[in-house]
Protein backbone atom coordinates (compact mmCIF):
# COMPACT_ATOMS: atom_id res chain seq x y z
CA UNK A 1 0.00 0.00 0.00
CA UNK A 2 1.97 3.38 -0.90
CA UNK A 3 0.50 5.38 2.09
CA UNK A 4 1.57 3.21 4.32
CA UNK A 5 4.88 2.66 2.53
CA UNK A 6 5.23 6.94 2.82
CA UNK A 7 3.73 6.55 6.11
CA UNK A 8 6.62 4.41 7.09
CA UNK A 9 9.78 6.36 5.28
CA UNK A 10 8.35 9.66 6.84
CA UNK A 11 8.00 7.42 10.70
CA UNK A 12 12.07 6.28 10.14
CA UNK A 13 13.70 10.36 9.30
CA UNK A 14 11.42 11.45 12.14
CA UNK A 15 12.81 8.34 14.45
CA UNK A 16 16.66 9.86 13.03
CA UNK A 17 16.02 13.61 13.75
CA UNK A 18 14.54 13.11 16.92
CA UNK A 19 16.83 10.53 18.35
CA UNK A 20 19.69 12.76 17.41
CA UNK A 21 18.07 15.28 19.44
CA UNK A 22 17.28 13.14 22.40
CA UNK A 23 20.96 11.72 22.72
CA UNK A 24 22.17 15.38 22.57
CA UNK A 25 20.06 15.77 25.60
CA UNK A 26 21.30 12.52 26.94
CA UNK A 27 24.64 13.25 26.91
CA UNK A 28 24.29 16.41 28.15
CA UNK A 29 23.41 15.36 31.75
CA UNK A 30 24.70 11.52 31.52
CA UNK A 31 27.43 12.40 33.54
CA UNK A 32 25.48 13.88 36.43
CA UNK A 33 22.62 10.75 36.28
CA UNK A 34 25.94 8.49 36.25
CA UNK A 35 27.09 9.32 39.32
CA UNK A 36 24.15 9.70 41.22
CA UNK A 37 22.97 6.12 40.27
CA UNK A 38 26.18 4.98 41.65
CA UNK A 39 26.20 7.05 44.58
CA UNK A 40 23.01 5.84 45.07
CA UNK A 41 23.48 1.80 44.90
CA UNK A 42 26.04 -0.69 43.89
CA UNK A 43 25.92 -1.57 40.52
CA UNK A 44 26.10 -0.72 37.32
CA UNK A 45 24.94 2.75 35.78
CA UNK A 46 22.79 0.69 32.45
CA UNK A 47 20.26 -1.70 32.85
CA UNK A 48 20.62 -4.12 29.49
CA UNK A 49 17.54 -6.59 27.99
CA UNK A 50 16.59 -9.01 25.12
CA UNK A 51 13.69 -7.75 23.80
CA UNK A 52 11.08 -8.70 20.99
CA UNK A 53 10.58 -6.07 18.39
CA UNK A 54 8.71 -5.87 15.11
CA UNK A 55 7.83 -9.20 13.22
CA UNK A 56 9.98 -11.28 16.45
CA UNK A 57 13.26 -10.08 15.90
CA UNK A 58 15.08 -9.82 19.44
CA UNK A 59 17.19 -7.22 19.97
CA UNK A 60 19.22 -5.44 23.36
CA UNK A 61 17.05 -3.04 25.43
CA UNK A 62 18.88 -0.33 27.40
CA UNK A 63 17.54 1.95 30.11
CA UNK A 64 18.89 3.68 33.33
CA UNK A 65 19.15 1.10 36.32
CA UNK A 66 16.61 2.12 38.58
CA UNK A 67 16.18 -1.45 40.49
CA UNK A 68 18.92 -3.13 42.70
CA UNK A 69 21.52 -5.57 41.12
CA UNK A 70 19.56 -8.44 42.45
CA UNK A 71 15.72 -7.32 41.39
CA UNK A 72 15.62 -10.56 39.14
CA UNK A 73 16.41 -13.15 41.61
CA UNK A 74 13.39 -11.31 43.87
CA UNK A 75 10.71 -11.73 41.54
CA UNK A 76 9.12 -14.86 42.80
CA UNK A 77 8.86 -13.20 46.49
CA UNK A 78 6.87 -10.62 45.33
CA UNK A 79 4.72 -12.01 42.24
CA UNK A 80 1.98 -12.56 44.98
CA UNK A 81 1.74 -8.79 45.56
CA UNK A 82 1.52 -7.72 41.40
CA UNK A 83 -1.34 -5.27 41.50
CA UNK A 84 -2.22 -6.07 37.52
CA UNK A 85 -3.28 -9.27 35.45
CA UNK A 86 -1.91 -10.76 32.61
CA UNK A 87 1.89 -11.09 32.00
CA UNK A 88 3.03 -7.91 33.32
CA UNK A 89 4.49 -6.99 36.84
CA UNK A 90 3.43 -4.14 38.65
CA UNK A 91 3.74 -2.80 41.86
CA UNK A 92 3.03 1.10 43.39
CA UNK A 93 6.22 0.80 45.99
CA UNK A 94 8.17 -2.26 44.42
CA UNK A 95 11.22 -2.20 47.14
CA UNK A 96 13.46 -3.56 44.52
CA UNK A 97 13.54 0.29 42.94
CA UNK A 98 16.30 2.62 44.64
CA UNK A 99 15.52 5.72 45.99
CA UNK A 100 16.58 7.65 42.47
CA UNK A 101 15.58 5.00 40.42
CA UNK A 102 11.94 6.41 41.53
CA UNK A 103 12.65 9.88 40.48
CA UNK A 104 13.99 8.48 36.91
CA UNK A 105 10.59 6.40 36.50
CA UNK A 106 8.44 9.03 37.46
CA UNK A 107 10.14 11.49 35.13
CA UNK A 108 10.92 9.27 32.11
CA UNK A 109 14.35 9.93 32.40
CA UNK A 110 15.21 6.32 32.68
CA UNK A 111 13.81 5.92 29.07
CA UNK A 112 16.29 8.20 27.02
CA UNK A 113 18.84 5.66 26.28
CA UNK A 114 16.77 4.32 24.49
CA UNK A 115 17.08 7.04 21.76
CA UNK A 116 20.07 5.02 20.95
CA UNK A 117 18.13 2.09 20.07
CA UNK A 118 16.14 4.08 18.12
CA UNK A 119 19.03 5.23 15.76
CA UNK A 120 20.01 2.28 15.17
CA UNK A 121 16.74 0.97 14.08
CA UNK A 122 15.36 -1.38 16.18
CA UNK A 123 12.75 0.79 18.27
CA UNK A 124 10.72 3.53 16.87
CA UNK A 125 9.98 7.14 18.71
CA UNK A 126 6.39 6.07 19.13
CA UNK A 127 5.04 2.41 19.18
CA UNK A 128 4.11 -0.46 21.47
CA UNK A 129 6.44 -1.07 24.43
CA UNK A 130 9.06 -3.99 23.07
CA UNK A 131 7.80 -7.20 25.33
CA UNK A 132 9.79 -9.80 26.86
CA UNK A 133 10.30 -13.19 25.04
CA UNK A 134 8.52 -14.85 27.97
CA UNK A 135 5.76 -12.31 27.27
CA UNK A 136 5.36 -13.11 23.54
CA UNK A 137 5.27 -16.82 23.84
CA UNK A 138 2.48 -16.57 26.09
CA UNK A 139 0.59 -14.47 23.59
CA UNK A 140 -2.78 -15.53 21.68
CA UNK A 141 -3.24 -14.83 17.90
CA UNK A 142 -4.49 -11.44 18.72
CA UNK A 143 -1.95 -9.87 21.18
CA UNK A 144 0.40 -11.11 18.29
CA UNK A 145 -0.78 -7.85 16.40
CA UNK A 146 1.11 -5.57 18.35
CA UNK A 147 4.06 -7.04 17.05
CA UNK A 148 3.24 -6.02 13.08
CA UNK A 149 4.72 -2.37 13.95
CA UNK A 150 8.01 -0.85 15.63
CA UNK A 151 7.96 -0.95 19.20
CA UNK A 152 8.42 2.39 20.48
CA UNK A 153 9.31 4.66 23.46
CA UNK A 154 5.80 5.78 24.04
CA UNK A 155 2.27 4.85 22.81
CA UNK A 156 -1.30 4.90 23.32
CA UNK A 157 -1.08 3.35 26.79
CA UNK A 158 1.20 5.26 27.92
CA UNK A 159 -0.85 8.34 27.54
CA UNK A 160 -3.67 6.59 28.74
CA UNK A 161 -2.42 5.72 32.00
CA UNK A 162 0.26 4.09 31.71
CA UNK A 163 0.87 1.62 34.67
CA UNK A 164 -2.68 2.26 35.97
CA UNK A 165 -4.24 0.12 33.12
CA UNK A 166 -4.73 -3.60 33.55
CA UNK A 167 -3.07 -5.75 30.98
CA UNK A 168 -6.06 -6.95 28.38
CA UNK A 169 -6.40 -2.61 28.27
CA UNK A 170 -2.55 -2.16 27.34
CA UNK A 171 -3.34 -5.39 24.50
CA UNK A 172 -6.16 -3.48 23.06
CA UNK A 173 -4.19 -0.01 22.81
CA UNK A 174 -1.68 -1.48 21.33
CA UNK A 175 -3.62 -3.58 18.79
CA UNK A 176 -5.36 -0.38 17.80
CA UNK A 177 -2.36 1.41 17.62
CA UNK A 178 -0.83 -1.61 15.11
CA UNK A 179 -3.89 -1.86 12.91
CA UNK A 180 -4.41 1.96 12.32
CA UNK A 181 -1.05 3.58 12.88
CA UNK A 182 -0.85 6.99 10.96
CA UNK A 183 1.06 10.32 10.95
CA UNK A 184 -1.84 11.87 12.78
CA UNK A 185 -2.50 9.26 15.33
CA UNK A 186 1.60 9.24 16.19
CA UNK A 187 1.27 12.97 16.20
CA UNK A 188 -1.31 12.74 19.12
CA UNK A 189 0.58 10.54 20.76
CA UNK A 190 3.61 12.59 20.80
CA UNK A 191 1.37 15.35 21.69
CA UNK A 192 0.12 13.79 24.56
CA UNK A 193 3.31 12.05 25.65
CA UNK A 194 4.33 15.49 27.17
CA UNK A 195 2.02 16.19 29.62
CA UNK A 196 2.07 12.26 30.78
CA UNK A 197 5.49 12.56 31.48
CA UNK A 198 5.52 16.09 32.96
CA UNK A 199 2.84 14.75 35.49
CA UNK A 200 4.23 11.43 36.50
CA UNK A 201 0.63 10.09 35.29
CA UNK A 202 0.44 6.59 36.25
CA UNK A 203 4.19 6.40 36.48
CA UNK A 204 5.55 3.79 38.91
Amino acid sequence: MPDKKIYYIFKRLTDILGALIGLFLFFLFLPIIALIIKLDSPGPVFFFQSRVGQYGTKFRFIKFRTMVVDAHLQQNELNMLNETQGLTFKMTSDPRVTRFGRFLRKTSIDETPQFWVVLLGDMSLIGPRPPLLTEVERYDQIQKVRLTVPQGITGLWQVRGRSRLKFDEMMDLDSYYALNASFWLDFKILFYTFPAVLFGRGAC
